[in-house]
């Protein structure tokens, strides 16, 4: 995986896009830091992956309470007044 930061990848937008198009992923960079990526949209997605995220979340918020027996609906009736 190629790491390129934001100038470059603005200089070299369509060479960053034929590695790409061959298979290659890039990282691109701001002031060190990964702000976004760029691969093949045939990539396809990791549903293993996903499906372990949602289980996260579903874990997370096991046992989580709106507190004192209030509703979503009070609570949204109450942020409109």
């Amino acid at each position: 995986m190629r790491e390129v930061g934001v100038f470059e990848a603005k200089n070299k937008l369509t060479a960053l896009l034929n590695a790409v198009a061959a298979g290659e992923e890039v990282v691109i960079t701001r002031r060190g830091k990964a702000v976004a990526k760029l691969v093949r949209p045939d990539a396809g997605v990791d549903m293993a992956r996903g499906e372990a995220a949602v289980r996260r979340v579903m874990a997370l918020r096991q046992g989580v309470t709106l507190g004192g027996g209030v509703t979503l609906k009070e609570l949204i009736d109450e942020g409109r007044r």
